[in-house]
């Protein structure tokens, strides 16, 4: 008899995250949703950088404050409520389409793929048009998607970039 304890391989019973890797073509198409999205994702940051100071300000203050100035803390608190349920309905909704959030201040996300059998992805953040970047996943450093890529429709995932390991 075994002194190991019987386990199963998955003992939360939580349905385990396919990994998803995406071909340029697809995570074009994907683009306009996720831009959608990510603008929800900045909008709601900047609501919440504007706020919390606001809040901190009055919640310091809270015994000495005139009835209209609690008013407005109480409803700084459900405005803040707000936006923190935006922001997370948002991020959920791009960790459900595989895509990763970078950065949700300038709204940098990343289209998860491979490049030379490494992990890789497409990098696109608010005020670009259109997907141009990659890095591999171990890099921060944003590097222009070559045009061979975009030529062959981006239908086949790359798997050679010249001069890079």
């Amino acid at each position: 008899m075994s002194n190991t304890p019987n386990r199963a391989s998955n003992p939360a019973g939580k349905p385990r995250k396919k990994e998803v890797t995406l071909d340029l073509a697809t995570a074009q198409k994907m683009l306009p949703l996720i831009q959608s999205i990510v603008a929800d994702i900045v909008t709601s940051r900047r609501k919440l950088n504007q706020l919390t100071p606001e809040q901190e300000r009055l919640d310091r203050r809270r015994r000495e404050l005139a009835w209209q100035e609690r008013q407005r803390r109480y409803q700084v608190v459900d405005e803040i409520t707000a936006a923190e349920r935006a922001w997370a309905t948002a991020l959920s909704e791009l960790n459900g389409l595989g895509v990763t959030l970078v950065d949700d201040e300038a709204g940098e996300v990343d289209f998860p793929t491979k490049v030379n059998g490494r992990l890789a992805a497409f990098s696109w953040q608010v005020g670009e048009d259109d997907l141009r970047h990659w890095h591999y996943a171990d890099e921060e450093s944003r590097r222009p998607i070559p045009a061979e890529w975009a030529k062959t429709g981006g239908t086949v995932t790359p798997t050679r970039f010249r001069g890079q390991p």
